[in-house]
């Protein structure tokens, strides 16, 4: 029998996100993502708790990236490290050269930084056949991301911010601010290690936690995370409705998908849409079904935006013959015959 927990505790709070959210199913296996940090390392000791007195039915190993860029990189690995061996928690270690990669690549580093992070998680949870990772965002993280999606100059979409689940990510601790996460190491003694970079307003979102979000709160609204992430659940609530809108609207208008026909080479797969249903949707929705439409096609529709889907609309509003364009080298939109042609050059 699971131990009782105390609903004042961070660990009711996130125990029932997890449950409300359906974040861990029985049998799940998970990789924790672990940096050390105040966030990771409360929630590392969390699924411990939660493991040890089973209050879900999971297996999970920790793994921690040495980005080998501070000084201090060694000390946090040997940090997590030896809090598994406390714990019994299975660890996994990759050093990387991130400064080196991103000299080679000419990225950033903070973009690097976290494509490698990503990629090893990935790689545990192929190599090991786990099917989820777990990563310690929170409340702050879902506000600053929002505000920097904003300054960007994004969309309905990037008011989403961050979402508890996405493909296998999972966030149990996304319903906390990062003041209670704080509290919590504090008061379970985890000592958790400070990285000083996050003080250096160096990077975008840096300077959205320590300068824009204090003046904001000074100044403006002093629950301004709160209401960030109130923002968030509205918004990816109606994102929602829209996409089974989309969905529906997308199987009306669908002729053929993904059939290689003779005229066609055998490399191409390609999606119809019937020009004149397209024509008749509304133009916010003529736009969710192009990205859909793509996605469903090659997977995703990174790197389509918005003046690609304008002309894609005007392309099907004048219905020139034969006319087509290319978003990029992989993707062809082509009118014909009063059929809308999505074609993936593979």
């Amino acid at each position: 029998m699971s131990k009782r927990i105390d609903e004042k505790d961070l660990k009711y709070k996130v125990r029932k996100f997890i449950k409300d959210n359906e974040l861990i199913k029985a049998g799940d296996k998970i990789v924790l993502a672990v940096s050390g940090g105040p966030d990771s390392l409360c929630m590392l000791d969390l699924f411990c708790y939660f493991k040890e007195n089973k209050i879900f039915n999971f297996e999970f190993v920790v793994a921690h990236v040495n980005h080998m860029i501070r000084d201090e990189a060694e000390e946090d690995a040997e940090f997590v490290r030896n809090y598994c061996k406390q714990k019994n928690a299975k660890f996994y270690l990759e050093n990387i050269d991130v400064k080196e990669i991103a000299d080679k690549t000419r990225c950033g580093l903070e973009e690097t930084g976290r494509k490698v992070r990503y990629d090893f998680f990935n790689k545990i949870l192929t190599n090991k056949m786990f099917n989820k990772i777990a990563i310690a965002h929170n409340k702050n993280d879902v506000a600053e991301t929002i505000l920097m999606n904003i300054f960007r100059g994004s969309g309905i979409t990037g008011l989403k911010g961050i979402e508890p689940i996405s493909g296998q990510y999972i966030r149990p601790l996304l319903d906390c601010e990062r003041l209670e996460i704080e509290q919590y190491c504090e008061k379970y003694n985890l000592n958790p290690r400070i990285d000083r970079t996050n003080f250096e307003n160096l990077y975008t979102r840096n300077k959205i936690r320590n300068i824009v979000i204090p003046y904001i709160k000074k100044e403006f609204n002093p629950n301004i995370i709160q209401t960030m992430y109130r923002l968030s659940n509205l918004v990816q609530e109606e994102e929602k409705y829209i996409n089974d809108v989309v969905a529906e609207k997308y199987t009306e208008i669908m002729i053929l998908e993904d059939i290689e026909q003779k005229n066609i080479l055998q490399s191409e797969n390609k999606i119809i849409l019937s020009l004149k249903k397209f024509n008749t949707l509304e133009k916010v929705i003529k736009s969710k079904v192009i990205l859909y439409t793509i996605s469903r096609l090659i997977g995703n529709s990174k790197g389509i935006e918005k003046v690609h889907i304008d002309d894609i609309i005007k392309l099907c509003e004048n219905n020139i013959g034969n006319k087509y364009l290319m978003p990029n080298k992989n993707l062809k939109v082509l009118v014909k015959n009063g059929q809308i042609y999505f074609i993936h050059k593979s």
